[in-house]
């Protein structure tokens, strides 16, 4: 048995195709194909069922793909453990990053994070929270940057910043005579979200009350908050921003902005990755960088009341 037939195998699971497999793996169908036989041979099992298609694990194959993520994850922190003994700061870290946080977040650090480490490697998707856990168990990503809590099981949250709600407004909107504004001023048919399936979209109706706000009449459902901003700019209405979402508008744009009366809802955002994560060292460099490029207010857990999502 050796490291490259697990990682054979995991390429099969993935793709569900040995063809498909092979080509991620960079290696002839052939060839794949006869590391894996060869595998079941030496195990005396059957890893997937060729019958099928797309091809599927075996209920013994399904367990043997499991332990192997766990072989093949540990053989590669060898390396990561190899290179900080030397004191090399070196590697490929895979981020998966929320929609509505990327555009935000990802240009306060990453310029600065590969200036000090030229040697480590980023590789960045946007993916909902749902996504990004996904692909953490599979040893797909790395890391993730979501909003927390999530309460997932084998799930290690590392809490970052803390960032406010914003009611932003359109102009000549009746709120804009409130210098601060209730949870219960948003119960109109001018308030608009995101499309189900985004994380912001729950955290939005966790504070509001769900029940009412389910018999609104949505006008428009966004994909993106730039979206959801642009609508609020051209016609009547209103929407939530995160705090990081209010830092690029314009000094128009900002007298629209409104804060919450009494404690302010706010959403922790974090660090997520599996408890066998193994680039601990680049995890603290990452975690240093991106901390210190939000203002130190943010950082504090005190910054307001961190809603609770489901």
């Amino acid at each position: 048995m050796t490291i490259q037939q697990l990682e054979y195998v995991l390429a099969v699971d993935k793709h569900r195709h040995f063809g498909h497999a092979a080509e991620a793996c960079f290696v002839t169908q052939p060839t794949l194909s006869a590391q894996i036989h060869k595998l079941e041979r030496e195990l005396e099992v059957v890893i997937f069922d060729r019958s099928k298609m797309p091809v599927i694990p075996t209920e013994t194959g399904a367990q043997l793909i499991e332990q192997a993520k766990k072989v093949v994850a540990e053989s590669k922190g060898i390396y990561e453990m190899i290179a900080q003994l030397k004191g090399n700061i070196s590697g490929v870290i895979k981020l998966g990053i929320i929609p509505t946080l990327a555009p935000y977040l990802l240009h306060l650090f990453i310029r600065g994070f590969l200036e000090k480490y030229p040697n480590v490697q980023l590789q960045v998707e946007e993916l909902i929270t749902e996504e990004i856990v996904k692909r953490l168990r599979n040893d797909e990503l790395d890391l993730g940057i979501v909003v927390t809590p999530l309460d997932e099981q084998g799930i290690v949250e590392k809490p970052m910043f803390y960032e406010k709600f914003y009611a932003y407004l359109s102009k000549e909107h009746h709120l804009l005579n409130h210098e601060s504004i209730m949870v219960k001023d948003l119960m109109t048919d001018d308030f608009w979200v995101l499309q189900q399936g985004h994380c912001f979209r729950d955290q939005v109706l966790n504070i509001c009350d769900q029940s009412k706000f389910q018999r609104m009449n949505f006008h428009y459902e966004s994909g993106s908050l730039e979206g959801l901003k642009n609508m609020v700019n051209r016609y009547k209405g209103v929407t939530l921003l995160p705090e990081l979402a209010t830092f690029d508008l314009s000094e128009e744009e900002k007298t629209r902005l409104r804060p919450f009366a009494g404690e302010e809802p706010i959403r922790e955002v974090s660090i997520i990755l599996t408890r066998s994560f193994l680039k601990k060292r680049l995890v603290e460099l990452l975690y240093k960088e991106i901390t210190h490029a939000i203002p130190v207010k943010m950082t504090s857990q005190s910054h307001g009341k961190v809603v609770k999502f489901k």
